[in-house]
């Protein structure tokens, strides 16, 4: 009797377990990675492939990537990151080429004169204020301007960048912007709010990001990483 029971026991199991296996999953249990938020292996692999350990954190391009994705009306496969957890004297500018996984760029880049010294710790949208804005914008047309050839930027965040038009904060080359002034200075010179270039590499880097790419502007700011629509 017990060993009939134990037989019938594990014909029961063996059945169940033979159900579950055969029975077909729906895609979302196959494969739940949407759009807006993109499986973490994804960005990893694609971090581990460009090699931009030595040149931005994992945390930072993760956040990058996204809200890059979750931007559905970009014209360019081109993803621009600013990292202004970083000082002035390093190389926090980069452009990367989302389909071929390269790296098209990695220089200095400036932050608003009232934003810090070195490093750019305060941050607003008002105009006047002198500051950089955070978050995610979207890059349109040219035009020679008083700083030279500029790029203009939309901002796409209420209350971090949408005000950036108004403003006048758009991309161009500066003279403070080299990176010898840093040797004197101890730090790169700083703008009235845009992310300066320096002047060798304004136009090629304005050239290649005009006209609908992303562009996410970073810092370790906790209003804007608790409340930006791209990050949460």
């Amino acid at each position: 009797m017990f060993k009939f029971s134990m037989f019938r026991f594990r014909l029961i199991l063996c059945s169940l377990i033979f159900i579950i296996i055969a029975l077909p999953l729906s895609k979302s249990e196959v494969c739940p990675i949407t759009e807006d938020k993109p499986w973490p292996a994804e960005s990893q692999l694609l971090y581990a492939e460009m090699g931009l350990e030595h040149t931005i954190t994992y945390e930072v391009f993760q956040l990058a990537y996204q809200g890059y994705k979750k931007i559905k009306n970009k014209q360019k496969s081109l993803l621009s990151i600013v990292d202004f957890s970083m000082p002035s004297t390093q190389k926090r500018l980069l452009v990367l080429d989302m389909d071929s996984h390269r790296v098209l760029f990695n220089t200095h880049v400036a932050h608003g004169k009232n934003s810090g010294w070195n490093y750019a710790t305060s941050f607003s949208n008002q105009v006047g204020s002198l500051q950089s804005s955070l978050g995610f914008y979207l890059t349109e047309n040219t035009y020679q301007g008083g700083n030279g050839y500029s790029l203009i930027l939309e901002g796409l965040e209420n209350g971090f960048n949408n005000k950036a038009k108004e403003r006048a904060i758009v991309i161009h080359g500066a003279p403070y912007c080299n990176p010898t002034i840093i040797n004197g200075s101890g730090r790169l010179g700083r703008s009235f709010g845009c992310p300066a270039l320096p002047p060798t590499l304004a136009r090629p880097i304005i050239d290649t990001i005009k006209g609908g790419s992303v562009l996410f502007v970073f810092a370790q700011n906790s209003t804007y990483l608790a409340q930006s629509h791209y990050l949460n």
